[in-house]
């Protein structure tokens, strides 16, 4: 039973991940898109489109990273370490997105000012999040149980790479989302730049997929070797199938199908990630096992978590529930 603990904490961590990326993503998408709206008032409905979630969003990164600093502290305290920069600016940034929100709507004589902040806050907490991911996919250098590496490890073309993949790929969860949620120019708008970022979004997926292999032995070894070609040949096939229907679906009145559509083009590509690294969680050193604490603490966390996921799945239910629907030109929420 005791190995199975670092699974089950393993699948909550990975599923907190899941959610922050796709809830939070459609929210800083809005902030990447702003530059590219016409007036105030389009930004306006723009930003209302997400009011009432944007802030419950950022519950499942609080979960992910307290729940990896209490169930793999040795992970933790040697991802943390190789990627301070990133995840400071990262986090600078999400406080600084957060501010704007609120104060760009009373702040009427500095909206400018705070509109620029949430564009920068939204951009480059997008941009930090794929900086990190790339860190962690290209490896971190660890030693006797601790970062051994320098502190520009993850400045590298193939987290730059990820970064601006990130930000194309939160810019269409957002103009998908603005598909579903909002009516009049704002929406018309939202299908021609979910059309770009679409294609913009495949690139990268495909530079990275092509990449990953060439450059790290350990994943060209998990996906081309035999007979693990057999079991994983679906998920690009299954990515390609999906890249085509959302483009099927932005030439369609569907209104819902393009957004579902970029989630799934999210949990496929977070699925690539989960089969080239599994089961290290700091590639390629430690495993879930190794960084793992004791059972005891995975079973106390487990107890509580028990409880509490389910109220927090319940609550962002209820709320997406309670404010479904369009939101019409003039409508808002502040």
């Amino acid at each position: 039973m005791e190995s199975y603990l670092p699974v089950i904490w393993a699948a909550i961590i990975g599923l907190a991940v899941a959610m922050y990326v796709i809830l939070d993503g459609f929210d800083l998408g809005i902030g990447i898109l702003f530059p590219f709206a016409e007036t105030d008032h389009e930004r306006d409905q723009m930003m209302n489109s997400v009011a009432p979630f944007w802030d419950g969003n950022e519950t499942w990164l609080v979960l992910g990273g307290a729940g990896m600093m209490v169930a793999f502290p040795l992970a933790y305290s040697t991802i943390l370490p190789a990627l301070y920069l990133p995840v400071i600016f990262m986090l600078l940034a999400l406080v600084f997105r957060g501010v704007a929100f609120e104060f760009r709507w009373i702040g009427v004589t500095s909206k400018r000012h705070w509109t620029f902040a949430f564009v920068a806050g939204s951009t480059l907490a997008a941009f930090c999040q794929g900086l990190i991911l790339g860190g962690l996919i290209q490896g971190i250098k660890v030693e006797n149980g601790a970062f051994a590496g320098g502190a520009f490890d993850w400045a590298t073309p193939f987290a730059v790479l990820c970064g601006l993949g990130l930000v194309a790929g939160y810019g269409l969860l957002g103009a998908t989302w603005l598909i579903m949620k909002t009516e009049g120019s704002v929406a018309r708008r939202a299908r021609f730049e979910a059309k770009v970022l679409l294609i913009l979004v495949l690139a990268f997926m495909a530079i990275v997929s092509i990449w990953t292999p060439f450059a790290f032995e350990r994943i060209a070894a998990r996906w081309f070797s035999f007979p693990n070609i057999l079991f994983f040949w679906w998920v690009p096939a299954a990515t390609l199938l999906v890249a085509f229907a959302a483009w099927r679906w932005l030439d369609s009145p569907h209104d819902v199908l393009p957004f579902l559509a970029a989630i799934a083009l999210f949990l496929l590509g977070y699925l690539g990630l989960v089969i080239s690294n599994f089961p290290y969680l700091v590639p390629p050193s430690l495993t879930i096992w190794q960084a793992a604490s004791p059972p005891a603490t995975h079973i106390f966390m487990l107890m509580g978590t028990l409880v509490m996921l389910p109220i927090i799945l319940g609550y962002m239910i209820f709320v997406y529930w309670i404010f479904g629907g369009k939101l019409r030109e003039g409508e808002g929420y502040h």
